[in-house]
């Protein structure tokens, strides 16, 4: 854990000196010094006084890098195409085990000639046109605003049944890192 370098950066952030941190909370500046270089390791009952000082929930302190706020600007979204219809997949952003993206759809294309199945649990809100979506011996047509989620261990498909393109942001929930299955 990198907990010493993630104090001293909110430290500076908000303008707060290890002298202010040392006054508030009885810690020395030596260990102060030692703590934010990460050559020593502080109790659960310091990380939470720091914790006070610096405004910020203990927990925000023990997270690691990777489980912290991901950021992705709109022009560094990373674009792949999915199935025989090649579908434009904007990647928005993830979790370990939640992806969300947007999903163009041609007029007339679809995840596939088939229903198909993957692991994980899948929302759907639908931004543009007009879908057609299936699982299993349930089907429904969606318009703009419409939304719908399922398990996605049963076969299931969406079309675009309009006239223009349709955009479909998804998102996916999968149990294991691993599942990188598309829609």
């Amino acid at each position: 854990m990198d907990i010493g370098s993630t104090i001293r950066a909110i430290r500076k952030r908000k303008n707060i000196t290890i002298a202010q941190i040392c006054e508030e909370t009885g810690l020395s500046q030596g260990f102060m010094s030692q703590l934010e270089t990460n050559k020593t390791s502080p109790s659960i009952a310091t990380l939470e006084n720091i914790a006070q000082v610096l405004k910020v929930p203990l927990a925000y302190l023990l997270l690691k890098k990777e489980d912290r706020m991901h950021i992705v600007r709109k022009d560094e979204r990373r674009i792949t195409t999915s199935g025989s219809d090649h579908l434009k997949v904007e990647h928005l952003s993830s979790t370990k085990n939640v992806r969300m993206m947007l999903v163009e759809f041609p007029v007339g294309a679809s995840t596939g000639e088939l229903p198909h199945a993957h692991e994980g649990e899948e929302v759907h809100v639908v931004i543009k046109g007009r879908v057609h979506a299936e699982q299993g011996e349930d089907a429904a047509e969606f318009g703009e605003g419409d939304s719908f989620s399922w398990n996605a261990c049963t076969p299931h498909v969406v079309r675009n049944i309009g006239d223009d393109t349709a955009i479909v942001l998804i998102s996916i929930y999968t149990e294991t890192d691993g599942g990188r299955e598309f829609i």
